[in-house]
């Protein structure tokens, strides 16, 4: 959304403390931009990712109940970065399938959350949604972005959660334990996936010499 900036209101050496000379006022969208652009912020969206899922496969035996509010946590925690992420694309245009994965997320996690005891098949169909159309714009931006660096890392993880979001779909647990090590599977390679870009875009960072350039696309 575009904001009509007005007159700023006057600010001198005299209205600040020891006559200190303010800085101009940095617009949110671009903070965002920055941070979005970091290889730190998708190194952090990797450990969010990967946390949950060592989490699933160590403690397989936990209930249903523990599962979906963890899945609820990791699904909102990742909407946050995925939030975050749809600012570093300079094109308006670009954001959009990366704020439709946020909105998604959050979603689903509140989904999650709202009833912690729903049925094995109910968690299975929020997750397997979430990995699939997350995986298809992911996918979609990879091939649309203009200069995109590393597309091969993004299309590959693309191409993970497509994977995830078919198998558990298509192939339902008919336990929760079943579905825990499916789940806690999917996210250890999804976070895998994602620290591996994460390393790599460091590595055109400073080949670059420059702060970032055009960030990759989001992630599932």
């Amino acid at each position: 959304m575009t904001v009509s900036r007005g007159p700023a209101p006057r600010t001198g050496p005299e209205d600040m403390p020891d006559g200190a000379t303010p800085g101009p006022a940095e617009d949110p969208a671009e903070v965002l931009a920055k941070l979005g652009r970091s290889w730190t912020w998708i190194l952090g969206s990797a450990i969010a990712t990967l946390v949950p899922g060592v989490l699933v496969l160590v403690w397989p035996d936990e209930t249903l109940h523990v599962l979906a509010v963890l899945i609820g946590l990791y699904l909102l925690v990742i909407g946050a970065f995925r939030f975050v992420a749809s600012f570093a694309r300079d094109d308006h245009g670009e954001r959009l399938p990366g704020l439709l994965l946020a909105v998604l997320y959050v979603l689903a996690g509140v989904l999650c959350l709202r009833n912690p005891m729903q049925t094995i098949a109910a968690l299975s169909l929020i997750v397997g949604i979430v990995w699939l159309v997350s995986g298809i714009l992911t996918l979609y931006t990879a091939i649309a972005a203009k200069d995109l660096p590393h597309r091969g890392f993004v299309v590959g993880i693309a191409v993970i959660g497509i994977v995830a979001g078919i198998v558990v779909l298509a192939l339902p647990s008919e336990s929760a334990r079943a579905l825990t090590r499916l789940l806690g599977l999917w996210l250890v390679l999804l976070g895998l996936g994602e620290a591996a870009l994460a390393f790599a875009w460091r590595a055109a960072l400073r080949r670059s010499g420059v702060a970032g350039p055009q960030d990759p696309a989001g992630t599932p």
